[in-house]
């Protein structure tokens, strides 16, 4: 009879541990810091309302956390932070986040993720953008990360240049000379090669029209000084946060530009043509979630971009007196009016 009722009790303790392991992790609310580069405070990303961002891939991410199972108030407590494009304030951004103890540190371009590894080894690391993050060092590889970094890669390889070229020439039918906007690690790596051979075979000369980190006045004057049909713009995390201002300068350089994603063309850019920034943030959603269900980053795969989508901004395309051609409209994601 002893020995039943042991046999019993025993049996009960393992059938309620999963059961008080579940409402632990019902009643747990956990806490998720994202840094983005800005330049602008993170207030102004957010905009009046944080709880439906103004930054369209920022209310991708939240939603996609929500679509999870994931309330801020109830269950998640986000944990906003912008550089404001001041690379300098990085360090201590990701030290004020792990004192807050979060669970996970979503970064959003290489030099936060390495930022951010530097300062932990621990707490998980999500890429929700990195550029060739295995060749960078923020990962071991691909498919084994080995670290406490995971999330997606926004590589495109360098045959992209060629399509964007293309698209641009549709609007632009007779440019035969193209400043192409970027640092040496946007032109280096094969990028260079390719570009040109893809320029070549649309009767296009390329004008490499380097930039410094955080400086494009001496790019800017090269390309005034050149004076090419259009411009290309390089995919860097650098030229994201300056957007606007390269936007701008194509726009008083009455230049027809192509850009890296839709983003550009939101901020007043011509036509753009890469990865949906929209998607990889939603699909970060779901990689913070299999981490604060238990997964563990070394063993997740980083993901690679599978939507891309193609942007026009038709209000660009009028002040710069151009036509856009009727397939172009009809094979557009966004037209924006």
């Amino acid at each position: 009879m002893i020995g039943r009722a042991v046999a019993l009790i025993l049996a009960l303790a393992l059938l309620a541990a999963p059961v008080a392991a579940e409402a632990q992790q019902a009643g747990k609310v956990f806490r998720v810091g994202l840094i983005v580069v800005g330049p602008a405070p993170v207030s102004v990303v957010l905009g009046p309302d944080p709880a439906n961002p103004a930054n369209p891939p920022l209310r991708a991410f939240l939603h996609g956390l929500r679509a999870l199972g994931y309330v801020e108030g109830k269950n998640l407590a986000m944990e906003w932070r912008s550089g404001e494009g001041k690379f300098e304030r990085f360090p201590d951004i990701v030290r004020e986040l792990i004192s807050l103890k979060v669970d996970v540190i979503v970064t959003t371009t290489n030099p936060v993720t390495q930022v951010a590894m530097n300062v932990t080894r621990t707490v998980p690391i999500v890429m929700a953008t990195s550029v060739a993050p295995e060749r960078e060092g923020l990962v071991q590889s691909l498919a084994r990360p080995g670290g406490n970094v995971t999330g997606l890669t926004i590589e495109e390889g360098p045959e992209i240049v060629g399509k964007r070229l293309e698209l641009l020439k549709q609007i632009v039918p007779r440019m035969s000379r193209v400043a192409f906007l970027g640092s040496k690690t946007e032109w280096s790596g094969g990028w260079d090669r390719t570009a040109e051979a893809a320029a070549r075979a649309l009767g296009i000369t390329l004008l490499f029209a380097e930039h410094a980190p955080t400086q494009y006045a001496d790019a800017f004057a090269l390309i005034a000084r050149e004076r090419p049909d259009a411009l290309l713009v390089a995919q860097s995390s650098v030229n994201f946060g300056n957007r606007r201002p390269i936007a701008d300068f194509a726009a008083k350089s009455r230049l027809p530009a192509m850009y890296p994603n839709g983003l550009f063309a939101e901020a007043g850019g011509l036509i753009a043509y890469g990865v949906s920034l929209t998607d990889l943030f939603r699909r970060a959603a779901a990689c913070v979630d299999r981490i604060l269900r238990g997964a563990n980053p070394a063993d997740l795969p980083v993901e690679q971009p599978t939507r891309f989508e193609l942007v026009i901004n038709m209000r660009t395309a009028k002040a710069l007196g151009l036509t856009i051609p009727p397939s172009l409209l009809l094979r557009a994601d966004q037209l924006i009016e």
